[in-house]
């Protein structure tokens, strides 16, 4: 199934939810949170069904962040959708699942893949700072997950101290600040557990991420096609000019490899195989090398209009340079699949 350069497994639920997410933006360009939640119900995609959501995986949160990622639609959802899941994943009947699925509550993860820095957890209580988390801003409840334990927090004003930062491509993250003592239900996970499940849930974040990545490069790819055979220079399409179509076979070619290794890794991550940690961070590698190709390409071919405010491309080029960023360290990936392929 091709959505948005990605040739995922083929499923009917898989192809209607690309078609809803494809109608809704048709209608709605830059969709916001409500509009998911209303139009196409995507709150509830990784809730299971038994708690009124769709049951999705990996595979599916792949497919809705590659087709929204040219809304740039896909931050803050990202973060709810992740945490959705791994509330299932450690307690499948917790009580908030349906709310989360309805919309009624937003959730934001707090993990080493959506935050900055990370606060410290012990038998069930928080405490300390995490910085420039993605889809905080907005949420109700805060999930905690990283080697500590796995824990769940309301987002209450007395025990989480907020400070919220525009990000350079109009994204909102959060600084928050923990002095949340141990609560009866808090405490998810803890352990070995916690710590297996907090690297996994880090791990589809940044498969995610990747494929977010991809549906970006994909439409400036096209955007840019479609130009180079509009833009007229010297008498000609600018299509014509040889070293403008070197230009774009090599973004479509960095396109085609980080599209590649992305479907590996989001596969690996869905599969939770024992290769996860290679796929992921060789995707990330790969995918921030096109990031850079396939963005510097785009605006060079559309000249002085390439970063106006006139065209997408500027939006789509700055969101991308930001989720390579936020995969961490190049050097750290690197190391993490050397020392998984050794």
């Amino acid at each position: 199934m091709a959505v948005n350069g990605l040739d995922l497994p083929h499923s009917v639920e898989r192809d209607m939810l690309a078609a809803s997410i494809q109608r809704l933006l048709a209608d709605n360009p830059r969709p916001g949170w409500r509009d998911l939640v209303d139009a196409i119900g995507l709150a509830g995609l990784t809730v299971p069904e038994a708690a009124g959501g769709f049951g999705g995986g990996a595979i599916e949160v792949a497919v809705a962040m590659a087709e929204l990622g040219p809304a740039l639609a896909g931050a803050d959802w990202l973060s709810h959708a992740a945490a959705a899941m791994l509330i299932a994943r450690t307690d499948p009947g917790h009580e908030v699942l349906p709310e989360l699925a309805a919309g009624a509550r937003r959730a934001a993860i707090i993990c080493s893949a959506s935050s900055a820095a990370m606060p410290d957890v012990a038998l069930g209580a928080v405490h300390g700072v995490a910085r420039l988390v993605a889809g905080a801003a907005e949420a109700d409840l805060f999930l905690v997950a990283n080697r500590g334990g796995i824990v769940l927090l309301a987002a209450n004003q007395g025990k989480v101290e907020q400070r919220h930062r525009i990000m350079h491509d109009g994204s909102v993250t959060a600084d928050l600040g923990f002095t949340a003592p141990a609560a009866d239900r808090a405490l998810l996970a803890a352990g070995q557990e916690a710590a297996s499940l907090a690297e996994w849930i880090s791990d589809l974040m940044l498969a995610a991420r990747c494929a977010e990545a991809v549906g970006l490069m994909q439409r400036m790819v096209a955007d840019s096609i479609d130009y180079l055979g509009q833009r007229r220079q010297f008498g000609a399409p600018i299509g014509s000019f040889q070293a403008l179509r070197h230009r774009a076979a090599d973004m479509q070619l960095a396109l085609m490899k980080a599209a590649a290794l992305t479907e590996l890794a989001v596969l690996a991550v869905d599969r939770d195989s024992a290769d996860r940690a290679i796929a992921v961070s060789a995707a990330c590698v790969e995918v921030a090398d096109a990031v850079r190709i396939v963005g510097e390409g785009a605006v060079q071919i559309h000249g002085a209009m390439g970063l106006t405010e006139e065209l997408s491309l500027g939006a789509c080029f700055k969101r991308a340079l930001s989720i390579a960023a936020a995969f961490g360290s190049r050097a750290d990936h690197l190391a993490r699949y050397a020392e998984a392929a050794a």
